[in-house]
């Protein structure tokens, strides 16, 4: 059983309590360990906060953007598990995952990510160590190793690597260090059997480098069971599965399977100069995320196609969603399931940073290779035939290769006088390889088997390219006014160049063309539209746009520092995977090619003041930013008329559709109120409408709806508390709750009454730390979500077909034990 989390449409009781920024300590980016200790804070006070938001080591309460930090203190006090997690510190950062994925869906001020689509650009973009995370499924990144997280709210148009609209996340790892040889190293065991193990060895070579390897593996077996039910099957055709009935096996479903790694070289042969080569491995072999089918929720009147597998199951409100996943589990028609996703990513990348006396040149070069292979039982749903045989409603595998290069080159400049620079360029080459093999298994339902055999034995196989380049220079100044008053502005120019290839769903026979039974593949990239080039086209896309900003500071006394500004920000255009998949184009090319045509980039207009502070000797530290944002070209799936083979049709296009404006209030606060008690918070408050929304064809009043990914409120509060035990060790207490209200997930265009909501959602997380009083070593207690709500982190409706959702974890308990030794040389 579960309970059913309350929205709570004002939450302004947490206005005080909710309040925070956690403490956070970091180096520069010049090279400067980010690993050794740390500036001390003043005694009894909040330490010093370096964040690099301006691409220069800046004290955090002086420097005039939204940024938060969250360091490796944090981290280990909240125990987070991936990326996602610590979006619970920052306000106005929400964090889920794209239904049927293990894919990041973050989302600021307005503006999220919902869709898997590949050639689709975030409108919050990760990076870590400077190079960009391209793609949202390997965005929720593993905390351990990381040094600090920054997050930079509203759009980036001057500094950070590729456009966005919505903000950016910049992690930056632990560094290797100079004259110091130890090692870092923690496991983990706990409900639904977790096993985790993560190590990190530091040595140094001579006097002039170091390395540093750091790798873990992640187990479990997941927290879903394979339990749907189904029946009695009905059909328009007669089908083997007619009448069928009864529930899956029951199989644990959703556990984790990863390796990974890091290497790391640094080599400083002279005090100006300093290079850092890594190399990223990761093997991730978990299994698929399970889905659960929830069509009782809609409420509209035209039933789901699903619905003839008996889904519509009155009790289904009232059962733990966690017990009834469904998934088939196929290995046949190239969708591999048995073997779950198939993740693997290779890296390479180097930070070279020369200072010249007068300024550093820093270059961040990477080349990223990511080959995903991820097969699902999308609709949750499936039915089983007296002969054993699932059936395939839609069953599905998205695989991709993707090759990423990045260099960036720029020049921040140390002048002595009252201006400075920084100034560069920046270049990106993306290349993608895309194919989905698909078993449709609900078309034996409703029309029959396929002259050459049933639906739910033949795959149908969708395929499609891109190759994409981003070019860019950039150029931002800051200019003092006298001693307290400073002013900041810059610019950013962009070429975009993206080409696609895209073919229309087909059989494996008639990739040549025509009809041939003897082609055979191995798996779907196979039938490559590179392999396979009859009867693809080619679509281009390019873009040309300015990005500028610009700010006034005033730094009103040692503890009140003032700002306000404007930025305009983009992002970038994008094709649709799945076009050739929307209509029977056939022979008629051109139309294929028409609906096939890419978004224009959407556009963002931010306004934001605020004030950051610190008083009573350092133990209170509180800010506070306003903004007000107004986006334009927003990209949005439509239905829209086409004419196909010379008769009127219609096709679910990515269009420019809406524009819309978000304003809202960031708040956080940090304390010391006595020695060994720290207390944070953060309160997040947006409201968002659509100014006009463009949709021929649309059921109803789209701008009527809220906007994607935008939950009103969102606080957290979290309290660490440190005693001393004796001389030797210390007993560490740490609790947070977390609140994130119920925001749109999914926008139906048919009917208001499909639109999909995560469901608000207040967790309960802590923590006891018994460790050795330099932090040797220690044994924690970890426990989440304790009040063990079930809440959604991903949902779906897919029209006229179903509607699906994935869930967070339940309540989890676990021990973690940890040692960090090591010698200065």
């Amino acid at each position: 059983m579960f309970t059913r989390q309350l929205y709570c449409s004002s939450c302004a009781f947490a206005l005080v309590a909710a309040l925070a920024s956690a403490p956070a300590f970091a180096q520069d980016n010049t090279g400067t360990d980010a690993t050794a200790p740390q500036a001390s804070a003043p005694a009894g006070g909040l330490g010093e906060i370096v964040v690099t938001a301006t691409r220069r080591a800046t004290d955090l309460q002086s420097t005039p953007v939204s940024v938060s930090a969250v360091d490796s203190a944090l981290i280990a006090q909240a125990a987070p598990r991936d990326l996602g997690d610590i979006a619970a510190f920052v306000p106005n950062f929400s964090a889920a995952t794209i239904a049927n994925f293990n894919a990041a869906s973050f989302a600021m001020r307005g503006v999220g990510q919902t869709s898997i689509i590949v050639y689709f650009e975030p409108p919050v973009a990760v990076l870590v160590d400077d190079f960009v995370v391209p793609s949202v499924q390997t965005q929720l990144l593993d905390t351990f190793d990381i040094a600090q997280v920054e997050v930079l709210r509203g759009p980036q148009g001057t500094l950070f690597g590729k456009n966005t609209t919505g903000g950016v996340v910049t992690v930056r790892t632990k560094r290797p260090q100079l004259d110091y040889v130890g090692v870092d190293g923690r496991v983990e065991f706990g409900d639904f059997g977790q096993r985790k193990m993560q190590a990190a060895m530091n040595i140094p070579i001579g006097d002039i480098a170091a390395f540093r390897l750091v790798g873990g593996y992640e187990k479990s077996d997941g927290y879903y069971k394979n339990g749907a039910c189904y029946g009695p099957v009905t059909g328009f055709a007669p089908n083997k599965f007619q009448g069928a009935q009864g529930c899956l096996g029951g199989e644990t479903l959703g556990g984790k399977d990863v390796w990974q790694a890091r290497a790391k070289l640094l080599v400083e042969p002279s005090p100006n100069f300093t290079a850092l080569f890594q190399y990223e491995w990761i093997r991730d072999r978990s299994d698929s995320v399970p889905s659960v089918n929830e069509n009782y929720l809609y409420k509209g009147t035209t039933p789901f196609l699903t619905d003839q597998l008996g889904l519509t199951n009155p009790n289904a409100q009232n059962t733990d969603p966690l017990d009834r996943a469904g998934y088939t589990g196929r290995n046949d028609a190239l969708l591999n399931m048995g073997k779950g996703q198939r993740i693997s990513v290779d890296g390479l990348y180097a930070n070279l940073d020369y200072d010249t006396g007068i300024g550093t040149i820093t270059s961040v070069t990477g080349y990223r290779s990511q080959k995903s292979r991820i097969p699902n039982s999308y609709a949750g749903a499936t039915a089983i035939a007296s002969d054993g045989q699932y059936l395939s409603f839609f069953d599905a595998t998205r695989d991709d290769n993707r090759k990423t290069w990045q260099q960036e080159l720029r020049f921040a400049s140390d002048f002595k006088g009252p201006f400075n620079f920084v100034g560069g360029g920046f270049y990106q080459r993306d290349k993608i390889d895309f194919c989905v093999s698909q078993v449709l298994g609900f078309l034996d339902l409703t029309s029959g088997p396929l002259p050459f055999g049933n639906w739910n034995d033949t795959p149908y196989l969708l395929c499609n390219a891109q190759k994409a380049k981003s070019r860019a220079v950039f150029l931002e100044g800051t200019l003092k006014l006298g001693e307290k008053l400073t002013l900041t502005a810059g610019g950013r120019y962009t070429w975009d160049d993206k080409t696609w290839r895209g073919r229309q769903q087909t059989f494996i026979p008639a990739l040549n063309g025509g009809f041939d039974p003897t082609i055979t593949i191995n798996e779907p990239l196979d039938a490559s539209v590179y392999n396979y080039p009859a009867g693809v086209v080619t679509v281009k896309g390019k873009w040309r746009q300015p990005t500028y900003r610009a700010n006034l500071s005033f730094q009103a006394t040692d503890d009140l520092f003032l700002f306000g500004g404007y930025s305009r920000g983009y992002k970038g255009g994008g094709f649709n995977d799945q076009i050739g998949g929307f209509a029977a184009f056939g022979a008629d090319l051109d139309a294929f090619r028409a609906a096939a045509r890419p978004t224009d980039p959407e556009k963002a207009d931010s306004f934001e003041v605020g004030l950051k502070s610190q008083f009573l000797d350092n133990r209170v530290r509180f800010n506070v930013t306003g903004f007000y944002v107004k986006y334009k070209d927003l990209q949005k799936q439509l239905n829209v008329p086409i004419v196909v083979n010379g008769q009127p049709n219609q096709v679910t296009l990515f269009v420019n559709a809406a524009s819309a404006t978000v304003k809202g209030i960031e708040a956080e606060l940090s304390a010391t109120p006595v020695d060994g008690l720290t207390l944070r918070g953060v309160l997040g408050y947006q409201d968002g409408k659509y100014n006009s929304y463009t949709a021929a064809n649309a059921g109803y009043d789209l701008a009527s709806a809220p906007l994607d990914r935008a939950p009103k409120w969102q606080w957290t509060v979290d309290a660490a508390y440190s005693i001393p035990l004796g001389s030797d060790h210390k007993l560490t207490l740490n609790g947070n709750v977390a609140y994130t209200g119920r925001n749109l997930n999914t926008q139906a265009i048919d009917d208001p009454l499909g639109n999909t909501f995560l469901n608000a959602r207040t967790l309960v997380n802590g923590s006891i730390t018994l460790a050795q009083a330099d932090d040797k070593y220690y044994v924690r207690a970890i426990g989440r979500n304790l009040t063990d709500k079930r809440y959604r982190v991903g949902i779906q409706n897919v029209a006229g077909l179903w509607l699906n959702s994935q869930y967070g974890a339940p309540r989890y308990f676990g021990v973690e034990l940890g040692v960090s030794f090591g010698n200065k040389l």
